[in-house]
């Protein structure tokens, strides 16, 4: 069949999202052949929709005839999370003011930490992500501490998955990781030394809305000051409630776009 897919029950909607998604794990630029075989449409298929997908800015076509994400997505994805994002960054910016560490906003998504403010500070740090980037909630402090206030659903099911090891140092083993949530319910906070990056470590606070957890904010810092992260604390939880009060009267889901249950 002309056009076909090498799934014919496949919508044009999931092929469209496929292209999309075949550049997530890319650095650069693909070439047609590298999009056909990464989102498993025919050539012919891939030919139309890149070409579809290009005329509306969604990507756009390198001289070499490689293609990039284009600049109407970036421009979309820009209101993903806004209202939290725009709300919360001036005191994002307070937190890294006055602590002079890289600080971040994240919440869940899916499975998922998504990252959708930070300022980064000056000292050397390996990144591990960015604003817009995604991380495993168990290798991360963010991560850590919005499932240690999920429902226990939540937990259960997430610590039902193979726990992906990023170092030698991330936490894979599901009673010891219970055991760790079940710890940082109880003192409110998350750390991780060196479980995403060599060389570097976090901590973090969860950010409530109505009683419920909506995001996480954190540090990032070089492990040489893991031992004395915790003097952060009292202005992570200070900027965590003034976050909490200037989104209190935005409804949590349109706020972060994601349902969350009440907090137990």
């Amino acid at each position: 069949m002309a056009g076909g897919s090498r799934d014919p029950g496949r919508t044009v909607t999931s092929k469209v999202l496929s292209i999309l998604e075949a550049f997530e794990t890319s650095r650069g630029a693909l070439s047609l052949t590298d999009i056909a075989d990464k989102s498993g449409l025919p050539l012919s298929t891939a030919h139309r929709l890149v070409n579809e997908l290009t005329d509306w800015g969604f990507l756009s076509r390198e001289p070499n005839g490689r293609y990039q994400l284009g600049i109407r997505l970036w421009e979309l994805a820009q209101n993903t999370g806004r209202q939290l994002r725009d709300a919360a960054h001036p005191y994002i910016q307070d937190l890294f003011s006055l602590t002079g560490e890289t600080a971040h906003l994240a919440i869940r998504a899916g499975n998922e930490v998504l990252y959708i403010d930070r300022v980064y500070g000056s000292k050397r740090v390996p990144r591990a992500s960015r604003v817009g980037g995604r991380l495993p909630m168990h290798a991360t402090a963010v991560g850590k501490v919005i499932l240690a206030f999920e429902d226990d659903w939540v937990r259960d099911a997430y610590l039902h998955r193979d726990l992906e090891r990023a170092t030698a140092h991330t936490h894979i083993d599901p009673q010891k990781f219970t055991a760790e949530l079940v710890d940082i319910r109880a003192q409110g906070y998350a750390t991780t030394l060196e479980e995403v990056r060599l060389g570097s470590c976090s901590i973090a606070v969860p950010v409530f809305h109505t009683g419920r957890i909506g995001a996480a904010i954190g540090l990032v810092l070089p492990t040489a000051q893991a031992s004395t992260m915790t003097r952060y604390l009292p202005v992570l939880k200070g900027i965590s409630a003034q976050i909490e009060k200037a989104t209190a009267r935005i409804p949590l889901e349109t706020l972060i776009g994601v349902h969350k249950a009440p907090r137990g």
